[in-house]
């Protein structure tokens, strides 16, 4: 189904004119529905927010593997919430912190944390995760699906994406800033035992693994529905192992 026949499921007549006007114009078809499926779930989204693609649930799925019943969970970059959201309903035993620097991003996640059932579950605040916005607390999981398209290709990209916001999408010089500061900066908040999980671009599965090493974690890459590496597995180096 194309993004047209989507459109025609929420608006007839002159609105479905108008929107399908507004399509071809460029903006995005969630954003002109005002929301999007992700993992099966119902999610508000504007442009402040990234739009959920089938791609991250390869990432929702690898940390319902891995997350305790009663595990914690961090989603940083968090968006509309779509990842910690899909994840927390269905291990009604876990919670977790979601944490985005777009206020608009996080009053969406916010919003969409109650329509799926985990609000009392889930927190979300407004800080810069390349500061340190976790402080003291532990998690099981540290989740992200951070900007991770280096700057100068920002040019290059479809202009429907382009719509998008840019802070969802900026990488920095070479797509690894966000990576290179969580992974340096938050291995401090893991419990012992715990993970580093993140979407990837399709051709940073040697950068991710250098910046694992040098930080003393071991690291899995899997692929996506289309094939390409996608999730990011990062587990701290036993060293008892390596002997």
């Amino acid at each position: 189904m194309n993004d047209i026949d989507i459109l025609g499921l929420y608006f007839k007549g002159k609105e479905l004119e108008n929107a399908i006007k507004e399509y071809e114009n460029g903006r995005p078809a969630a954003y002109i529905i005002g929301e999007w499926e992700f993992f099966g779930d119902r999610y508000f989204i504007d442009e402040s927010c990234l739009i959920p693609r089938c791609d991250t649930e390869r990432v929702v799925e690898t940390v319902l593997k891995h997350l305790p019943e009663n595990g914690r969970l961090a989603d940083l970059c968090t968006g509309s919430g779509c990842i910690a959201i899909s994840v927390l309903k269905r291990k009604p035993l876990a919670s977790g912190k979601g944490i985005d620097i777009s206020s608009s991003a996080i009053e969406h996640a916010r919003k969409n944390a109650v329509i799926n059932g985990v609000e009392n579950r889930l927190d979300f605040s407004v800080d810069d995760v390349l500061d340190d916005c976790l402080e003291n607390e532990i998690f099981d999981v540290i989740v992200s699906n951070p900007p991770y398209i280096p700057t100068k290709d920002l040019e290059k990209l479809d202009e429907y994406v382009k719509k998008e916001p840019t802070s969802a999408l900026d990488g920095g010089d070479d797509g690894m800033v966000f990576y290179d500061h969580i992974v340096s900066e938050y291995g401090k908040n893991l419990r012992e035992n715990g993970l580093f999980i993140f979407e990837i671009g399709y051709d940073q599965e040697e950068k991710i693994r250098i910046t694992a090493e040098k930080n003393g974690f071991d690291c899995t890459v899997t692929k996506d529905y289309s094939g390409n590496p996608r999730v990011a597995l990062l587990k701290k180096t036993n060293k008892s192992e390596e002997i």
